[in-house]
C-alpha cells in the first residue's frame, strides 16, 4: 500500500518539531471522475455482539454506498479482540506499524488502545459513550488530535424514555437492577446517568459489577429482590447477555435494554440506538477525513436514529405483557 500523504507529512513534521500540528490531505476521492483511490482501513472491534457487529457493518456499508468496491478500491482488515484488552493493545500496535490509511475502533477499550499506539494516522471510534471521560478527545466539539468519531450516548430524553418504558411494562416497579463491567468507563457513565433518571421516577437502582463474562449470572442473581433489570450498552454484559437472561427468566424479572441487540438477545424492549446507522455515520466521517477533513476539528457526532424494539416472546417468558400502544409503535423481534 502506498504511503499516504497524511503519514508523509506526519513523519516529516516529527523530524522537524514535536509540536507541529497534524494535518490531513485527500487520499480517497479522485476529482477526475475516475472514482476513489484505493484505501486500506484497519478495524479493531473489542468483541462480537449484535450492537458492535452492526456498527462495523454500517461503517463498511458507508464506503460501499459512496462508490468504493470492497476488495478493489477499499480493503477492510477486521480484527476482533475477543473482549480482551491485551488483544486490543496488540491489534492497535500492529495497525500503528502497518500501512493502513485509517483505523476504526469499535467500543471504548479498543479506542483507548488505539489512542495510545497510533499517532500518525487518523483514528475513528464508534460505540463509545463518553469520549471525553475516556480521554480520547479534548472535547466533543474540538477533539484536538488525530481521533474523532461517534458516540452511542443515549440522549437524556431517550434515557428517560427507556425508564418510562420500563415503568409502562412493569407498572409496580420500585427497584431496578443493573449489572455492568467495573473496568469500562462507558458503563460507569451510563450507570450514573441511569441513577439520576431513576431518582426522578421514584426508582431505586441496585448495582452489581463484574470483571469477566463468567461473573454475569452470579451478579444477576445477587441483585436480589429487584422488580426489573436494565442493561446498559456494556460490552461485556451484552456479549454474555444469555447468562443474564437465563437468570431473569428463572426469577421472572423483566429485562429492559439500552439497544436493540440486547432485545434480540432476550430482553423485552428498548427505545434505543440503531447501531447500523451509527456505524454508517462513522463511515461517512471517515470518508470526509480521507478526503481532507482534519480529525482535530471534526466534532464527535451522536446517534441520529432511535427506535422502539420489542420481543413479545421474551415478555411472555418473564411473565409480563407489553402494552398494545408500545407494540403498535415498535419493531418486533420474534
Amino acid at each position: 500500500m502506498r504511503q499516504t500523504s497524511f503519514r508523509r507529512r506526519a513523519l516529516a513534521a516529527a523530524s522537524l518539531t514535536a509540536v507541529a500540528a497534524l494535518t490531513f490531505s485527500a487520499c480517497s476521492s479522485a476529482s477526475d471522475g475516475e472514482g476513489p483511490e484505493k484505501v486500506s482501513i484497519g478495524i479493531s472491534q473489542l468483541v462480537q455482539h449484535p450492537a458492535l457487529d452492526a456498527a462495523t457493518e454500517g461503517f463498511q456499508q458507508a464506503f460501499i454506498d459512496a462508490g468504493y468496491v470492497d476488495g478493489e478500491t477499499v480493503e477492510f482488515d477486521l480484527q476482533n479482540a475477543n473482549g480482551e484488552q491485551a488483544n486490543a493493545v496488540s491489534i492497535a500496535q500492529n495497525f500503528a506499524s502497518s500501512d493502513v490509511d485509517l483505523v476504526l475502533t469499535v467500543a471504548t477499550p479498543a479506542a483507548q488502545a488505539a489512542a495510545q499506539a497510533i499517532t500518525d494516522k487518523p483514528v475513528l471510534f464508534t460505540a463509545v459513550t463518553d469520549a471525553v471521560s475516556a480521554e480520547l478527545v479534548e472535547s466533543n466539539e474540538a477533539p484536538g488530535g488525530n481521533i474523532t468519531g461517534t458516540s452511542d450516548a443515549v440522549p437524556d430524553e431517550a434515557l428517560t424514555g427507556q425508564f418510562e418504558l420500563l415503568k409502562e411494562i412493569v407498572p409496580d416497579a420500585k427497584r431496578v437492577g443493573i449489572v455492568y463491567a467495573s473496568g469500562e468507563v462507558n458503563s460507569e457513565v451510563q450507570v450514573k446517568a441511569a441513577q439520576e433518571v431513576a431518582q426522578d421516577l421514584d426508582l431505586e437502582i441496585v448495582t452489581k459489577t463484574v470483571t469477566t463474562a463468567n461473573d454475569i449470572a452470579q451478579a444477576a442473581d445477587a441483585l436480589g429482590d429487584v422488580d426489573a433489570i436494565y442493561v446498559p450498552t456494556d460490552n461485556m454484559v451484552v456479549s454474555g447477555i444469555s447468562s443474564l437472561i437465563q437468570v431473569a427468566e428463572e426469577k421472572q424479572i423483566p429485562v429492559i435494554g439500552a439497544e436493540s441487540g440486547t432485545v434480540e438477545g432476550g430482553a423485552i424492549a428498548t427505545l434505543g440506538i440503531d447501531y447500523t446507522e451509527l456505524g454508517r455515520q462513522t463511515g461517512e466521517m471517515a470518508i470526509e477525513i480521507l478526503e481532507g477533513a482534519d480529525p482535530a476539528s471534526t466534532p464527535v457526532q451522536f446517534a441520529e436514529e432511535l427506535a422502539y424494539v420489542v420481543n413479545p416472546g421474551a415478555a411472555e417468558r418473564m411473565g409480563v405483557e407489553i402494552p398494545q400502544e408500545i407494540l403498535d409503535q415498535a419493531t418486533t423481534v420474534e
